[in-house]
């Protein structure tokens, strides 16, 4: 994968998802942060949205405010194929990412070490620039870490339809990178896409409204990712059928924490805030649902 030429992947969703302006996205992160407290730093992992920020950023900042800046020098981003058929887990071929507040290296030598496993693909720039659910934790990273600036690089993952057995497998490579304090994996997903566009209209009429059952829907799917077993939330998504975009990466993450368990290491996961991108009352209606958490080792 070596190459002398640096390749940039471009900001593609800026002025569409979120503002192309450094200054008014530096304003707009700086609010959301401000009105956020830290209750489970220093975070090791997180689950946070990935729409657009008018719908979810004010959602992310609760897990972003749990990560310790002094301590993250590299962040391995976990996020879902939306638009390429992908089985495994793929790496990005650009070595710079850019965002309205400054760019971002890739982690070359933790990008060779997981390219010699032989698990993984590549992707595209075009497909790479086409996928939203990095890109949208790019500008929280930036802004998170502006004050080490220098100090840090990133690990961009695009995760696929992973079997349970791939899941496991890629849980367990990546265990090795979750237990070292100085990683961050930052997991995207949203939560609930429901109504007839997306072919998902569960109703459990016992909750009254249409979103007060999605909002019961959710939340029996984080308490069963807060309880960090995998055969745990994989049941769930089984009964229920949720549509959790970022299930796999967040299974992945379920898998590299229960390898660390099974060595004694203490942890937990809490989430921390809920939102809905609308409130459902009628058929007619859809929404996305968005939740922020983070992973604690003790």
């Amino acid at each position: 994968m070596a190459s002398n030429r640096r390749i940039y992947r471009e900001a593609h969703f800026a002025g569409d998802w979120y503002k192309a302006s450094k200054l008014e996205l530096n304003g707009q992160l700086e609010a959301w942060f401000a009105k956020v407290q830290c209750t489970k730093r220093p975070a090791r992992a997180i689950i946070a949205p990935h729409a657009g920020y008018v719908y979810s950023g004010s959602c992310a900042a609760y897990a972003y405010k749990q990560v310790d800046p002094s301590i993250t020098r590299r962040i391995f981003i976990l996020g879902p194929s939306h638009h390429v058929p992908l089985s495994g887990c793929a790496l990005s071929r650009a070595d710079i990412f850019k965002t309205p507040l400054y760019n971002l290296h890739v982690n070359r030598r933790i990008y060779r070490e997981l390219w010699k496993t032989g698990m993984f693909e590549r992707m595209s720039l075009k497909t790479d620039e086409q996928e939203h659910s990095i890109e949208m934790h790019l500008p929280y990273i930036a802004k998170l870490m502006e004050s080490h600036k220098d100090e840090f690089t990133i690990i961009p993952i695009l995760v696929g339809s992973l079997s349970e057995s791939k899941e496991k497998k890629f849980g367990k490579l990546f265990s090795k990178y979750l237990e070292d304090p100085k990683n961050l994996f930052v997991v995207s997903s949203d939560f609930c896409h429901w109504g007839r566009r997306f072919d998902y209209c569960y109703y459990d009429q016992s909750q009254g409204e249409i979103y007060r059952s999605i909002e019961r829907l959710d939340k029996k799917g984080m308490n069963a990712i807060e309880q960090l077993d995998p055969l745990f939330f994989k049941k769930y998504l089984k009964k229920y059928r949720n549509t959790i975009c970022g299930k796999r990466c967040i299974a992945v993450l379920l898998n590299a924490s229960k390898e660390l368990r099974k060595k004694g290491v203490d942890m937990s996961f809490s989430f921390l805030n809920y939102a809905q991108s609308d409130q459902c009352t009628t058929f007619q209606h859809s929404s996305v649902s968005y939740a922020a958490g983070a992973l604690t080792i003790h």
